[in-house]
């Protein structure tokens, strides 16, 4: 019991500070899933419901990729981008998180696994390629406007030579 008043006594009772342990623990371990991490948390003496967590999640920037093993892991935009250039970053994720691309005109129409639309497109913006005039993200689907008004397939095929490891 002591022990439990301790933990909880650690972590502030805090939305910044939860996120902060929330964004510490898919950083730090293995998490799969929002019920493996709401276990964690509770370890940790926080106690959260469902959606405070999927909000959680979203406002610091968490989404999920495959690890090694081919399993869907949570990981946070801070860790990806650790030491990586943009160039190294965008065909990462293009390989983790592109699922298919198509064209219209200067529009490459990018899908991606749910609630990575955003996050793929942040690594495009970032990116600073001359042919990319910007993106608009939903979801699970991303457009990328080509700055040449049929451009829109050239980019599309770029991206998915990204996602199959070719540039």
């Amino acid at each position: 019991m002591a022990g439990e008043a301790l933990m909880a006594a650690s972590v502030p009772p805090t939305k910044s500070a939860r996120q902060a342990l929330v964004a510490r623990l898919i950083e730090s371990s293995t998490i799969r899933s929002q019920a493996q991490l709401a276990q964690a948390l509770e370890r940790d003496g926080i106690h959260v419901t469902q959606a405070t967590l999927s909000r959680d999640l979203l406002d610091i920037g968490a989404v999920k990729v495959r690890d090694a093993g081919g399993q869907m892991v949570y990981t946070t935009q801070a860790a990806l981008e650790a030491g990586e250039d943009t160039d190294a970053r965008l065909t990462r994720l293009c390989i983790e998180l592109l699922h298919s691309a198509d064209a219209s005109g200067n529009i490459a129409v990018l899908r991606t696994p749910a609630g990575a639309a955003q996050f793929l497109a942040t690594g495009i913006d970032a990116h600073d390629d001359p042919e990319v005039v910007g993106t608009v993200a939903g979801d699970d689907t991303l457009f990328v406007l080509a700055r040449d008004t049929d451009g829109g397939e050239r980019l599309a095929h770029r991206f998915l030579d990204r996602a199959s490891g070719q540039r």
